[in-house]
């Protein structure tokens, strides 16, 4: 008698426990993944809320590190800045040199757009909607930034040439690339500096009005400014000037000029 009891109560316990483990079940389904109901266990994720630890891809450890490199490298550089060592001064002026140098965005963006076939989102962009002006013959490269005839030649300066225009003449740029510098320059007066892809620089001196924004860019043929009128109001005159590396070179080597 006292058998069969004690089965009953086993049993009664048995279902109970089974009523439990269901009812658990049931209240987990709303919160169990898609693999745990197929009997899988759970996909580890990588979505982690506030307080959990921040985004997977941030290392703490690794972004303190960079911190502490950057600080070391300063510290470094600093010290060497102080050193009357030859050595040292040999790298102070490498890192001088290094740091007046302008940033390529011509090059870069023209070497990008060759490899992946679209522009830098952070570099600017050509615009593919504007008309070229002035197109040139197909055995020319460069367009002539003006037609007019040479008033001052190279050699007379070592850095641009002299070009004689008529009256409110536009001037033109010689190749596409990225104005980098508006403004007045010593010895160019009013100026607009274009850097093409090759790293190459085209000066537009001596303008009475400009057509371009810095950081624009510019396709060949382009307006860029206005030439300077002459005291006399008939004519009027730039300056022109290519620049590659530090140093300046002849137009006339580079275009033919009427």
């Amino acid at each position: 008698m006292n058998s069969r009891a004690d089965d009953i109560r086993r049993r009664m316990m048995k279902r109970k426990k089974e009523r439990e483990r269901m009812d658990k079940m049931s209240d987990n389904r709303f919160f169990s993944t898609e693999e745990e109901r197929h009997g899988f266990d759970r996909i580890p994720s990588y979505d982690m809320g506030p307080g959990e630890g921040g985004h997977p891809l941030f290392k703490k450890e690794v972004f303190l590190f960079k911190i502490l490199a950057s600080a070391c490298l300063v510290l470094i550089i600093a010290i060497i800045f102080r050193s009357p060592s030859e050595k040292a001064v040999t790298f102070q002026q490498y890192v001088k040199h290094t740091m007046d140098q302008e940033f390529q965005f011509a090059a870069v963006s023209d070497w990008y757009e060759n490899q992946f076939g679209k522009p830098l989102a952070l570099l600017p962009a050509k615009n593919s909607g504007e008309e070229k002006e002035n197109e040139v013959a197909s055995d020319n490269e460069y367009a002539l930034p003006a037609s007019g005839k040479i008033l001052e030649d190279f050699g007379d300066n070592g850095q641009r040439i002299m070009i004689e225009t008529g009256q409110g003449a536009g001037v033109e740029a010689m190749d596409e690339g990225l104005v980098h510098f508006v403004g007045i320059k010593e010895g160019f007066g009013k100026t607009v500096i274009v850097q093409h892809a090759d790293k190459s620089e085209t000066w537009y001196g001596n303008l009475d009005k400009i057509d371009v924004n810095l950081y624009e860019y510019i396709s060949k043929g382009a307006k860029v400014g206005t030439a300077m009128d002459s005291d006399d109001g008939l004519k009027g005159s730039f300056y022109f000037a290519i620049k590659k590396g530090d140093d300046f070179i002849d137009p006339v080597q580079v275009i033919k000029f009427e």
